[in-house]
């Protein structure tokens, strides 16, 4: 429901917003922003809404939540109209803008804004009409900082009759701007809570249904991994054997002496029968190491969905649609705490000069670490033509990763490879952002792009006082 220039100018009056203080503006979400005013001896909070199907403006009589991180229009009019009064809120006819004259200091400004669904903003000018900012900058209007808005000029010809509107009939109590508050909470479209809630089941049923069926991939998986001791079984057996093998047999019958009885085993060609062994040792280390890689997938899922089940439990729990809003619309839903295997990170840690340096040692750390603990700015690096480490540099809000830590982590990087015994070697070094996953590749391998070549000669010292710097877990 949009609302029209009676009900705009109802607002206006109930509200009463000239001598009104600013004491400070809070942004939620790009297209929430609020008010919080005194005057005449009472507080109250004008809210200001430019979303799609929602776009409106009324008193709040429920927390406005802040955002996380600062907004830009928030900050620039904290910036410029904080501890300004407002000196005049009115509508320009019918035409649903609303201009408030601001007087910070010895500065005039005036505050724009314009709910027509199709093209709602706010815009802050001067007093001669050069806009200083804008909520959504539009180019293709002119909407930006040192363009030109003035709409009264657009009603100097005369203003047209007024459209025969009528303040429509809002159940429940209170002042128009209460029921409006009310109405907008409960059926406001798309800002409504329960078409908020809806898209917090959508998005969220949808990830829980899928991390649930890779979960029981993982753990079919898993059962068919635990049967592993049966190969190395087989290869005792022969072994045990081996005298009665003659060459070119494709079949080995003899007794069990793991479970009782005769057993029937699979040889193959022209193997000798040590060969014929090695090769079921070798598949059962492979099936443990892979039981041990399937099993931490398996726990870092099962911590993964109870997060996002208690995420969703929180989000149908909230009551607040502008608090809701914002959680889905800024990312900011904070899971909570957790203790133990959930929240552990794998592999090797160093503290270096508050620079946190990551090292998997293996495939499973390595995948674990991309998936669950590293961010597209961390830094990649790992050794060039040889399997090994992945080692990761944890950004730091602002700052370039200094050359100085960008070489003990390469000693990591070469330290932790085959190529360990030379003594020096090349490295990859990339964003995480840059990589991207092998398709059909084992699990943890990825292909950089965007790379830079560091070469390293080991270090023996900054090995030593790397270890001294390792974080216990």
């Amino acid at each position: 429901m949009s609302l029209n220039w009676k009900e705009i100018n109802l607002i206006l009056s109930e509200l009463d917003l000239p001598g009104s203080q600013i004491q400070r503006v809070v942004q939620s979400t790009y297209d929430v922003i609020a008010f919080r005013l005194y005057g005449r001896g009472k507080s109250q909070t004008l809210l200001v809404a430019l979303s799609p199907g929602a776009c409106r403006l009324h008193g709040a009589y429920r927390a406005v939540p802040k955002n996380d991180r600062p907004l830009r229009f928030a900050e620039f009019l904290n910036s410029r109209i904080t501890n300004g009064r407002i000196e005049e809120a009115v509508q320009l006819g019918d035409n649903r803008i609303i201009r408030l004259r601001i007087r910070q200091g010895g500065e005039g400004y005036r505050l724009y804004i314009r709910l027509w669904s199709n093209a709602a903003n706010l815009i802050v000018t001067d007093e001669e009409g050069t806009i200083l900012d804008a909520m959504r900058r539009l180019p293709k209007r002119g909407e930006v900082t040192g363009g030109r808005y003035k709409p009264e000029e657009d009603l100097l010809s005369g203003p047209e009759p007024a459209r025969a509107y009528e303040v429509r009939e809002i159940p429940g109590p209170g002042s128009f701007n209460e029921k409006i508050d009310a109405w907008y909470a409960e059926q406001g479209g798309a800002l409504s809570l329960e078409a908020l809630r809806e898209q917090a089941r959508k998005s969220f049923e949808g990830r829980i249904g899928r991390l649930a069926a890779s979960l029981e991939r993982l753990r079919a998986k898993e059962g068919d991994y635990a049967t592993a001791d049966r190969y190395k079984e087989y290869g005792d057996i022969i072994l045990a054997n081996a005298a009665s093998i003659a060459s070119g047999d494709e079949w080995l019958e003899a007794e069990n002496f793991y479970g009782g009885g005769r057993i029937r085993i699979k040889l193959e060609g022209e193997k000798s029968p040590a060969a014929q062994a090695e090769h079921y040792y070798e598949l059962y280390r492979k099936a443990k190491k892979g039981l041990a890689g399937i099993r931490a997938e398996i726990e870092s899922g099962e911590g993964e969905l109870k997060r996002l089940e208690g995420t969703l439990a929180r989000l149908l729990a909230e009551t607040n649609p502008l608090a809701l809003h914002k959680l889905l619309k800024t990312g900011g839903i904070k899971p909570p705490a957790t203790v133990g295997a959930d929240r552990k990170r794998p592999g090797l840690s160093f503290r270096r000069k508050d620079w946190l340096i990551i090292v998997g040692r293996d495939a499973a750390e390595n995948d674990a670490l991309l998936r669950n603990h590293v961010k597209g700015n961390d830094l990649w690096l790992h050794a060039r033509d040889y399997p090994g480490a992945y080692v990761f540099i944890k950004q730091r809000a602002g700052k370039t990763v200094p050359l100085d830590i960008l070489l003990e982590a390469g000693n990591l990087a070469l330290f932790y490879s085959k190529g360990r015994n030379n003594g020096e070697g090349d490295l990859f070094y990339t964003p995480v952002k840059f990589l991207r996953r092998a398709k059909k590749g084992p699990r943890g391998l990825v292909i950089p792009t965007q790379e830079k070549n560091l070469h390293i000669k080991a270090d023996e010292g900054i090995l030593k006082e790397l270890e001294n710097c390792r974080i216990e877990k």
